[in-house]
C-alpha cells in the first residue's frame, strides 16, 4: 500500500467556497429553532428598511436645496420640514441598521457555538491514528480562525456586500426614473468597474495572504512544539536551534506580509482613480443639464451625493472582499476537518454492550498499523470473567497494540474481538469504553487540579469517593502534604508531578471509574520497588472479581496471574501459569532469568563501597 493510501484518513476533498457557504447555511437557518429563524427574517426586514431610508436621504437633500433656491413665501417653511425629514431619514437608516445587528447577533453567536461544538465533537470522534499524526498548533489555529471567520463573513457578507448591491440597484433605478438612462448607466459602469478592478487585484493579492497564513501556521506549530518539549530542548542545549527554526518561519511570514502591504497601495490608487473618473462624468452631465435648464441645482447635488454615498461602502470593498475571501478560506479549512473520515465509527445498528461476566476473547486477530508491517499475527486468547491474564514479551511484540484494539481505537485487519460473546465492532464505542478502565504506561494529565484529574474517572463523584480512590492508589497522604492539597495544579500534561505520582493519579482515576474490565498497561513501570509492591497489593484487591488484562514487561508483577501469555513477534509462543512456564525452560524462563540477573546486578551496584 502506498504512503498516499496509508494516510488517506487525513486527506479529504477540497470543499471550495460555494460548498463552504452551503455548509454554513444550516447553522444560520437551524431546524427546529423557530426563534432564530424569526430573528433572521426580522433582521432582513430591518436591512431593507435601512437601505430604503438611506437612498431617500439624497432626494430629501435635493428638495431642500431646490426649496432654498425659490423665492416663494413658503421658502422658509418648506426647507425646515425637508431638513427635519432629511435628519429623520438618516436616523432611521442608522437605527434600523443597528437594530438589524442587535437582532441577528444571537443567530451569529449561536451559529459559531454550534459549528465549534460540532468540530470539537468530530475531532474527538476521529481515530487515534489521526491524533497521533496531528500538529496540535496548526490544528487549534485552524479551528480558532474558522470560528472567528464565521462572525467576519456574516458581518461583511450579509450586512455590507448584499446591502451595498441592493443600494446600487435602487440608486440606478432612481437616477433612471428621475433623469435618464445615461446617469444610471454612468453610475452603474463606475461601480462595476470599481468592483471588477477590486476583485481582480484582490484575487492577485490573495496568494500573499495564503502564504502569510501558511507561514503563520508553521511558526505557531514550531513554537508550540518547542515549548511542549521544553525539557528536551534544555537537555540538549538547543535553544538557539529552536530560535533559528522559529525565526525561519517568521522570516517567510515577514516577506509575504511586506508583499501584501505594498500591493495594497496599488489597489487603493486604482480604486480612487475609478471613482474620481465616474464622479467627474456624472457631475459634467449634471452641469450640462443645469445650463440647458433641464436640471436644478438640487439635481446636481443629488447625483453627486448618490455617487459619494455609494463610494463610502465601496471604499472598503477591497478590504471587505479580502476579509470575506480569507474568512471563506479559514472556514473551508475548518469545515474540511468535518469531512475527515472517522475511520472507526459505530455501525448503523450498533447496540450498547451488555456486560454479564465480562469475558474477553481475541479470535485469530491480525493487525498492522501499516499492512506492509504486521504487528499481530493470528493472536487468539481468552480472559475469563473475573480472572487475571497477563501478556508479556519484548518491546515491539505487540502488547500495547492489544490494548488499543480492545478499546477499538483501531479495527483488526482480520479476526474478531469479543466481550461476553459480543463482537465489539457491532456495539457502541461509548458503552465499550465505559466498561473498560485503563492505567496506561504513559500517563498524561489535564492542566487542572489533582482532584479534577482523579474525578475525571467518574465526573460528579463525591469528595469522599475521590479521596477513597486516592487512598487505594496510595496517593492520598502525598496529596494532603501538599500546600493546596487536592486543589494543587498539576501543570501542562502533569509535568509538576513525578512519573510515579502521575501514574498513581491514573490508578486512582481508574479505581474511581469502577469498570467491569481492568487493563493495566505497564501500570507500575514508573514506581520504585517499595511503592510498586504496595500498589500491586491494592491492584489485586481492586481487580478481585473483575476481568483483568495486565500488559507487563517486568515479570515479577504478574507471577500471580491466572494465565500468562508470552508474545513474540506478534505471535503467542507460550501460555500458562508462572511456575509451569518456568518449568518449561522456554522463552518465559529465559526472560525471567535475564530480569533476575539484571535485578541482582543493580542490587550489587547499590551496596556501599569499602575502601
Amino acid at each position: 500500500m502506498s504512503d498516499t493510501e496509508m494516510t488517506q484518513f487525513t486527506r479529504t476533498r477540497k470543499l471550495g467556497e460555494r460548498e463552504t457557504v452551503r455548509s454554513l447555511l444550516p447553522y444560520l437557518w437551524p431546524r427546529g429553532e423557530s426563534e432564530l429563524r424569526f430573528r433572521v427574517v426580522v433582521a432582513m426586514v430591518c436591512l431593507i428598511i435601512a437601505k430604503l431610508a438611506n437612498v431617500y436621504v439624497p432626494i430629501l437633500y435635493k428638495h431642500a436645496i431646490d426649496a432654498l433656491g425659490t423665492t416663494a413665501g413658503t421658502a422658509v417653511v418648506l426647507p425646515i420640514g425637508l431638513i427635519l425629514a432629511y435628519g429623520l431619514a438618516r436616523v432611521l437608516s442608522l437605527a434600523f441598521g443597528e437594530l438589524r445587528d442587535a437582532i441577528f447577533a444571537k443567530v451569529a453567536q449561536r451559529s459559531i457555538r454550534a459549528v465549534a461544538l460540532n468540530v470539537f465533537r468530530h475531532l474527538h470522534a476521529l481515530s487515534l491514528r489521526f491524533h497521533l499524526e496531528r500538529q496540535t498548533g496548526g490544528l487549534s489555529r485552524s479551528i480558532e480562525r474558522g470560528t472567528r471567520a464565521i462572525q467576519t463573513l456574516l458581518s461583511f457578507m450579509l450586512f455590507n456586500i448584499l446591502p451595498t448591491l441592493l443600494e446600487i440597484l435602487l440608486v440606478c433605478a432612481i437616477l433612471w426614473g428621475m433623469f435618464n438612462i445615461w446617469f444610471a448607466l454612468a453610475t452603474f459602469v463606475t461601480v462595476v468597474a470599481y468592483i471588477a478592478y477590486t476583485l481582480m487585484v484582490t484575487e492577485w493579492r490573495m496568494k500573499f495572504r495564503r502564504e502569510m497564513n501558511e507561514m503563520d501556521n508553521q511558526a505557531n506549530t514550531k513554537a508550540i512544539d518547542s515549548l511542549l518539549n521544553y525539557e528536551t530542548v534544555k537537555y540538549f542545549g538547543n535553544e538557539d536551534h529552536e530560535a533559528r527554526r522559529y525565526d525561519g518561519a517568521l522570516k517567510s511570514y515577514e516577506t509575504a506580509a511586506v508583499r501584501s502591504q505594498t500591493s495594497l497601495a496599488l489597489l487603493n490608487v486604482g480604486q480612487a482613480a475609478i471613482i474620481s473618473v465616474g464622479l467627474t462624468v456624472v457631475m459634467w452631465m449634471a452641469a450640462r443639464g443645469i445650463i440647458a435648464g433641464t436640471m436644478t441645482l438640487g439635481d446636481f447635488v443629488l447625483v453627486n451625493t448618490y455617487l459619494l454615498q455609494l463610494y463610502q461602502p465601496l471604499n472598503f470593498f477591497g478590504f471587505v472582499y479580502r476579509e470575506i475571501k480569507q474568512s471563506l478560506a479559514d472556514m473551508e479549512k475548518m469545515f474540511e476537518l468535518l469531512e475527515i473520515d472517522r475511520e472507526i465509527a459505530d455501525a448503523p445498528d450498533a447496540k450498547p454492550l451488555d456486560v454479564a461476566g465480562a469475558t474477553v476473547a481475541f479470535e485469530d486477530v491480525e493487525f498492522g498499523y501499516d499492512p506492509r508491517r504486521p504487528i499481530l499475527k493470528g493472536v487468539s486468547l481468552s480472559v475469563p470473567a473475573g480472572k487475571t491474564v497477563a501478556i508479556v514479551g519484548p518491546s515491539g511484540a505487540g502488547k500495547s497494540t492489544i490494548s488499543r484494539l480492545l478499546f477499538r481505537f483501531y479495527d483488526p485487519n482480520s479476526g474478531r474481538i469479543l466481550i461476553d460473546g459480543q463482537d465489539i465492532s457491532g456495539i457502541t464505542q461509548s458503552s465499550l469504553r465505559a466498561a473498560i478502565g485503563i492505567v496506561p504506561q504513559d500517563t498524561v494529565l489535564f492542566n487542572d487540579t489533582i482532584f479534577y484529574n482523579i474525578a475525571y474517572g467518574r465526573p460528579g463523584a463525591s469528595v469522599e469517593e475521590v479521596e477513597q480512590a486516592a487512598r487505594l492508589a496510595h496517593i492520598h497522604d502525598f496529596v494532603n502534604r501538599l500546600p493546596d492539597g487536592y486543589k494543587t495544579m498539576v501543570g501542562e500534561r502533569g509535568l509538576k508531578l513525578s512519573g510515579g505520582e502521575k501514574q498513581r493519579v491514573a490508578i486512582a482515576r481508574t479505581i474511581l471509574k469502577q469498570p467491569a474490565i481492568l487493563l493495566f498497561d505497564e501500570a507500575t513501570s514508573a514506581l520504585d520497588t517499595h511503592t510498586e509492591r504496595e500498589i500491586q497489593a491494592n491492584l489485586r484487591e481492586v481487580s478481585r472479581g473483575r476481568t483483568t488484562l495486565v500488559i507487563a514487561h517486568r515479570l515479577s508483577t504478574v507471577i500471580d496471574a491466572d494465565e500468562i501469555i508470552v508474545l513474540e513477534d506478534g505471535r503467542i509462543v507460550e501460555r500458562g501459569r508462572h511456575a509451569d512456564l518456568l518449568a518449561r525452560r522456554g522463552a518465559y524462563a529465559a526472560m525471567w532469568t535475564r530480569q533476575q540477573e539484571a535485578a541482582g546486578e543493580k542490587a550489587i551496584e547499590r551496596l556501599p563501597v569499602s575502601y
